[in-house]
């Protein structure tokens, strides 16, 4: 994987003097570009061997483009707030919008090769996160992102050379610590599984560049070099590139679906409601005071049709709630922030720590609902977004969070029944818009798309709750229950970990 890295690549000095203001000239016109054209984000991954010229490469970029559209995230060890929350949640938040250039001085590869190195990783387990990375990046692309990933090498006689040359001068002596030495011992060890991660990785939409690190002149004109014509290539694409993800959707030909086979005529009588609200409630308060939810976190999804009673069920379940312990996330849509970034990174910036509550009012399923029936996204676009979904909610699962979403149905009827009611009480009208009886007229739509998404993404690990939701009493005690179910099984399952 490496054997060409190690060839003992050089540029002359005069040559890389000759060479350089051309190319900073080129990096910035076509900079200026992508900040005027703000089309896509550039993710930039600096990684490889220490002493290979990683810190003095990003150096050399910001002294050769404009700075104020560049941004450089370092990560090394996760803190306690990034480690109370899915592994990719730190990256996502750092992700660059369209338009300016992200630089990863480490990245998503660096604690799985760690882990790896110093056994705390099996091999089978790196290859599950190595998977959910190429997800990742495919996503990135089919967002539109430009991913470039370069691996700086350097042999082992090369690095201890390069280290102790960066010893004896004083303007770099303070980048070589003990730190550095120790990892000198762990190098072979370090190739065998950095081999293996860039191979498993070396994707068509995101490939791995290795760069030999020895000569700074080389280096830096590989790196600069590829960066620009990277640039122009992608800019001159008159399509966005999409890596395919997805299968094709197989209609039912009895037409029998998910919604269609609800029995919406369940109700609950009041009295009955009454005394099973303040039973539900209470139990929904007592769990969510256990000493074990400390280590879990709690998403809820509310989707359903429109006057469903996603609102009233909402207030039924934050009404035993401790209001400092969860945060109720009402989507509408993207601001343009927002749209400068792939669709689930303002669902990811929302994600809560453990022994915290998140309820989204609507969620990620945009994308597979309103947007595809909308027309606001294209059908590769929506078809993707299953997948990569499925990926979001497995992801938070695995790092303790206890996913749970509902979708409320009402018929036809009855949503015709509430619209009008809300129109006609003035306290109810902004409840009411205009938008919502266009989304009549798309019912059948709406339909389809609803069940193509439960059939999609009911999983395991997060599996969707039909609500009927004609009677609001059987609705909401509906909700708590399922809640109280799903959050009782989760503590449970607490337990039998410990004893184990």
């Amino acid at each position: 994987m490496f054997e060409s890295a190690e060839l003992g690549h050089t540029i002359d000095k005069k040559t890389f003097r000759n060479e350089v203001p051309k190319l900073r000239a080129d990096l910035l016109d076509v900079q200026f570009d992508l900040v005027e054209g703000k089309a896509f984000p550039v993710v930039i991954l600096i990684s490889g061997v220490d002493g290979s010229g990683k810190g003095e490469t990003i150096n050399l970029l910001y002294s050769w483009m404009d700075p104020r559209h560049l941004s450089t995230l370092a990560f090394s060890t996760p803190t306690d707030e990034e480690g109370e929350r899915p592994a990719m949640w730190r990256f996502w938040r750092a992700l660059p919008p369209k338009g300016k250039i992200g630089i990863f001085a480490g990245s998503w590869y660096s604690q799985p090769i760690t882990d790896r190195i110093q056994g705390a990783m099996r091999r089978s387990e790196m290859d599950e996160r190595l998977d959910d990375i190429n997800r990742f990046e495919a996503m990135l692309v089919n967002e539109g992102a430009l991913v470039l990933k370069f691996w700086f090498h350097l042999s082992k006689d090369a690095q201890k050379r390069r280290l102790k040359a960066l010893e004896k001068d004083p303007r770099t002596a303070w980048r070589v610590t003990k730190t550095s030495y120790e990892r000198l011992k762990t190098y072979d060890a370090l190739q065998q599984v950095a081999g293996h991660v860039l191979r498993v990785t070396n994707t068509a939409h995101a490939p791995w560049i290795i760069v030999e690190g020895t000569d700074d002149a080389y280096r830096s004109l590989t790196v600069g070099r590829i960066i620009l014509e990277s640039l122009r290539a992608r800019l001159a694409e008159s399509k966005r590139p999409q890596v395919p993800v997805a299968p094709p959707i197989t209609p039912a030909i009895d037409r029998l679906n998910v919604l269609n086979s609800l029995d919406l005529t369940q109700s609950l009588a009041k009295k009955d409601f009454e005394r099973e609200l303040a039973k539900q409630q209470g139990r929904l308060s007592e769990l969510a005071r256990d000493p074990r939810f400390a280590n879990r976190s709690l998403v809820l999804v509310f989707e359903g049709s429109d006057a469903a009673g996603k609102g009233g069920s909402i207030r039924r379940v934050a009404a035993a709630l401790d209001a400092r312990q969860f945060q109720i996330v009402p989507i509408a849509a993207p601001t343009e922030e927002e749209r400068a970034q792939p669709y689930l990174w303002r669902f990811w910036r929302h994600l809560p720590r453990k022994g915290r509550t998140a309820i989204f009012d609507r969620s990620w399923y945009g994308r597979v609902l309103v947007e595809r029936v909308e027309g606001f996204c294209s059908e590769a676009d929506w078809l993707r977004a299953y997948a990569e979904i499925n990926d979001f909610e497995h992801q938070m699962v695995a790092a303790g969070a206890i996913v749970v979403k509902f979708w409320l149905q009402i018929s036809a009827d009855e949503q015709l029944k509430r619209f009008k009611e809300r129109q006609d009480t003035e306290f109810k009208r902004f409840k009411i818009t205009e938008e919502d009886w266009r989304n009549r007229d798309k019912w059948d739509a709406y339909a389809t798309a609803v069940c193509d998404m439960v059939d999609r993404t009911s999983t395991g690990l997060a599996p969707w709750t039909l609500v009927e939701a004609n009677d609001k009493n059987f609705a909401r005690v509906k909700v708590l229950k399922t809640l109280c179910d799903r959050l009782e099984c989760a503590l449970k399952s607490e337990d039998r970990l410990k004893n184990d």
